[in-house]
């Protein structure tokens, strides 16, 4: 498995639900995990992801999330060679959560300028520059940037193509754009079960569509092969 990525969708009067979406070697999206629960921690995703395991996942290389509570703990311990990738875009838009709004664009450009450097070390001078730019104003803003720095910096050892199959869970928004369409009309679901079968059916009407590997995937798979020698069942 080349990726996987998660996301977090809770319909009205319902319990979140954690999905998790996986690209194959083929390239291929799919929809591999659909679970119910409060409890983000790191025993809840040890337990989600030893459930992968046990449905026969061998191997992820990269796996993109949110922060969420003890996943990075739990990919530890569940698939050890598994490197964890923060999603850019939950980082940005945390960053952003308190920024006025006549200064969104010029704060956002500056962003920018960091994850799309040509290498780590060019990203992490440009991470400095900007929280010296904008710390007198919004102190502490990019505190988090440099305290996660371990898991945003997987990304700059992979092409600018590669990046965008890696470094967002954007694929993951728009599946739960479909869930919300598909369940508009339900406005309470009567337990846990009805909720998992309504998001099932969902799924099966959304995924119909992913007849095509994800754009480039010849050259990601080239990066990914030569990344992590061995690991695909190709090479």
């Amino acid at each position: 498995m080349g990726r996987e990525n998660h996301g977090q969708y809770q319909l009205p009067g319902a319990a979140p639900s954690h999905v998790i979406l996986g690209i194959n070697e083929d390239g291929h999206k799919e929809v591999l995990s659909i679970t119910i629960g409060e409890n983000e921690s790191a025993k809840f995703w040890l337990a989600v992801l030893n459930e992968l395991k046990n449905r026969g996942v061998r191997d992820v290389f990269v796996l993109c999330a949110d922060g969420l509570t003890g996943v990075k703990e739990a990919i530890a311990a569940a698939f050890p060679m598994t490197e964890y990738q923060r999603c850019i875009v939950h980082v940005v838009r945390n960053t952003l959560k308190y920024v006025a709004d006549k200064d969104k664009k010029a704060f956002v450009n500056d962003l920018k300028t960091i994850y799309h450097a040509p290498d780590e070390q060019s990203g992490h001078a440009r991470m400095e520059a900007v929280a010296k730019a904008w710390n007198q104003k919004y102190p502490g803003c990019m505190n988090r940037w440099a305290e996660n720095w371990d898991v945003i910096s997987p990304m700059f050892k992979f092409s600018e193509t590669a990046r965008k199959v890696l470094y967002t869970t954007n694929a993951i928004e728009s599946l739960n754009s479909g869930y919300r369409r598909l369940n508009r009309s339900r406005s309470v679901f009567p337990n846990d079960m009805s909720l998992l079968k309504a998001l099932y059916l969902a799924t099966y009407e959304l995924t119909k569509k992913w007849t095509m590997p994800v754009r480039n995937w010849g050259a990601v798979y080239a990066e990914l092969a030569i990344m992590y020698p061995g690991r695909l069942s190709g090479t």
